[in-house]
């Protein structure tokens, strides 16, 4: 399902998330010895539409880069970009670094294209291609994000991300439901709202698409496993306390429950997929206007290529 988007005003900017239980989850998943495998398969198929991309770019910011799980496609595919490797957490820009460095016998050590950052070590208009996978959905407030990306991309430059969207977790939603228990997991933000908020924070030409991806376990017990390394419940409304081993065991019974005629228990995750570009800024014109430097020489460059 492919969607072009018009400009729209926005109505999902900051989502209704316990910020404090947000920061607790993703350091949990930042302390993960490994990315979820989900991530890894939804980098592979983002990357296949690499393709409509003709610009090649020289610097790629590849944000959120230890639970994106990209490296591998965007070396592939861009072999001589230099790739910023974003990460917000101190911790996990050490591990990444260790775990992007060569060999100490190789000589790429003395030559690596990669480079562990923060989040403001990027700087304005640095990167041609920013690539956010499987990050947005755990934003506290994703216009925030969009605008800060916008602002390291350079003009012309070209943002490709990947989300969860409302579509997921359906099952595990009925089952919560028909228990009589708080939400299991918070709203996720659908495409379209996505869409509009893109074209609010200065992007041009935003298509958004989906697809569902459905992963089966053998029972209840490895799917919570699994379901763990993706993230935790962060909705302000869920259940306030600690779970009890009787609570877990309705839950398991319920889910095994749902299995299909393979005996087997199923989650569907929609992985919403987002792309647009960065237009060459047109500032609104008043009495008295002020311009960024580095606008007024984006604006500049974009008429010498018209010209």
């Amino acid at each position: 399902m492919t969607r072009p988007v018009s400009a729209a005003s926005a109505s999902a900017s900051a989502r209704p998330l316990d910020a404090v239980a947000l920061v607790r989850v993703l350091r949990r998943l930042w302390a993960a010895p490994q990315a979820p495998w989900l991530h890894g398969e939804v980098a592979r198929r983002m990357a296949e539409r690499l393709p409509v991309i003709k610009q090649q770019p020289d610097c790629v910011a590849d944000w959120g880069a230890f639970l994106g799980a990209s490296h591998e496609v965007l070396a592939q595919a861009y072999p001589r970009a230099r790739v910023l490797a974003v990460e917000a957490h101190a911790a996990r820009r050490d591990a990444t670094a260790a775990g992007l460095a060569p060999p100490w016998w190789s000589p790429r050590r003395w030559s690596s294209a990669v480079t562990v950052v923060t989040e403001d070590g990027v700087g304005p208009g640095q990167a041609q291609l920013l690539w956010a996978n499987m990050g947005l959905h755990g934003a506290l407030d994703p216009a925030a994000v969009l605008r800060r990306w916008h602002h390291v991309l350079a003009v012309d430059g070209f943002l490709m991300f990947s989300t969860l969207g409302p579509g997921s977790l359906t099952r595990l939603r009925s089952v919560y439901t028909q228990q009589g228990w708080a939400a299991p997991f918070a709203p996720f933000v659908d495409m379209h709202d996505l869409g509009d908020l893109l074209v609010e924070a200065g992007f041009a030409d935003p298509v958004m698409d989906q697809e569902t991806v459905t992963l089966t376990w053998p029972h209840a017990d490895a799917l919570l496993d699994e379901l763990r390394t993706l993230g935790g419940n962060v909705a302000p409304a869920r259940h306030p306390g600690l779970r009890t081993p009787r609570w877990r065991r309705r839950l398991l019974d319920a889910l095994n429950a749902t299995a299909g005629a393979d005996g087997r228990v199923a989650l569907e995750f929609e992985i919403v997929y987002g792309h647009a570009f960065r237009p060459p800024p047109r500032p609104r014109m008043a009495a008295r206007t002020e311009v960024p430097l580095d606008d007024l020489r984006a604006m500049a460059r974009a008429r010498r290529k018209a010209a």
